[in-house]
């Protein structure tokens, strides 16, 4: 099975406003792709959804036991300080480092995307990753 860590940015903005990265949730949710997620991963999506967008204790807390019910925790084994303008996207290299994803998805093209990789792992954008998915797992039921 394919495994994927997705940047903060794929979670706020799936459940924020759907479309492409809300195809990846569902995708793990459906058990067709393996998506990893670390702790620090999960505080930051939780805060940008209540400190950005305002989004209440109650609708956070079902959000975090969505992205429980189908996310792989992993808890990173390394620290990595490869981004230095935004230390947090540095989470991201180390949970898919740790879970060795088989790639990183974000949307993020001012830190992220310009490393093309990580580790052997590729960046991708959202739509890149949707692209080299077999057809299988990007079918709509």
């Amino acid at each position: 099975m394919l495994s994927v860590t997705a940047d903060t940015n794929i979670y706020i903005s799936g459940y924020n406003f759907g479309g492409l990265p809300r195809r990846i949730l569902d995708l793990a949710a459906a058990g067709d792709i393996r998506l990893d997620i670390s702790a620090a991963i999960l505080d930051e999506t939780l805060g940008v959804l209540r400190d950005k967008f305002d989004w209440s204790k109650d609708a956070l807390r079902d959000i975090e036991d969505d992205i429980r019910s189908y996310a792989q925790l992993v808890t990173p084994t390394e620290s990595i300080d490869v981004v230095k303008a935004d230390p947090p996207d540095n989470r991201i290299l180390e949970c898919a480092a740790s879970a060795r994803s088989d790639c990183i998805v974000t949307g993020d093209k001012r830190h992220l995307l310009p490393l093309r990789q990580y580790d052997g792992i590729p960046i991708l954008n959202v739509a890149e990753f949707l692209q080299r998915l077999p057809a299988r797992a990007d079918s709509e039921d």
